[in-house]
């Protein structure tokens, strides 16, 4: 059995239908590290080490498709990409993408003050999840039932055909284009065009 893969994803891509914490009422958790404040490598490790447990050792991976979607942005090697600031984002919601036999599912945590604890909210979630199984209270299919949800959406510059740093002239260009093909009366649909119009809002 390989190891298992979570792409994390740069911006934030929030849950469909989950309300947001306003941020004014987000506050500072108390998760730690070695009774130090959360970090995002230790935050990361333990949303690693709950998903690896939900499959009984030497079985096919009951997960597949995993994407933690947040506004911190990581390179390809998974530490965080200094050119982009290390402060903390305005907006610190994290969104956990995955499908479960199949199933995909969606956790999602704005309530913390920052990603790190956001991730670390989600990762003990997930062990509560996980209790209920264990305590012969409910299966996981069961347990995570209120979190079916639809996979995470194209990242907008994949939707609109663009690069991450386009400008907003191509980014409007490109918008143009693709509306002309998607629109109902160019044999596109309405799916079509709301996809566009959500990827130009995030641009």
């Amino acid at each position: 059995m390989t190891k298992l893969e979570i792409e994390r994803q740069f911006p934030l891509h929030w849950v469909t239908g989950r309300p947001r914490t306003p941020a004014a009422d987000r506050k500072d958790a108390r998760f730690r590290d070695e009774g130090r404040q959360m970090s995002l490598t230790t935050a990361f490790d333990r949303l690693h080490r709950q998903m690896d447990m939900i499959t009984p050792h030497g079985r096919s991976w009951r997960t597949t498709g995993l994407v933690l979607s947040c506004n911190i942005r990581f390179t390809r090697h998974g530490t965080r990409d200094r050119n982009y600031g290390m402060r903390e984002p305005d907006d610190t919601g994290v969104a956990f993408y995955f499908a479960l036999d199949g199933h995909p599912h969606a956790l999602a945590c704005d309530r913390w003050s920052t990603v790190a604890d956001n991730i670390a909210a989600i990762a003990a979630h997930i062990e509560a999840l996980r209790g209920q199984e264990r305590w012969g209270v409910a299966d996981l299919k069961q347990a995570f039932a209120g979190h079916v949800a639809l996979p995470p959406p194209d990242p907008w510059w994949k939707v609109l055909g663009v690069s991450p740093d386009a400008s907003l002239a191509e980014i409007e260009a490109a918008f143009r284009a693709l509306a002309k093909q998607a629109h109902a009366d160019a044999g596109g649909s309405d799916a079509a065009m709301v996809r566009l119009n959500l990827a130009r809002d995030a641009a």
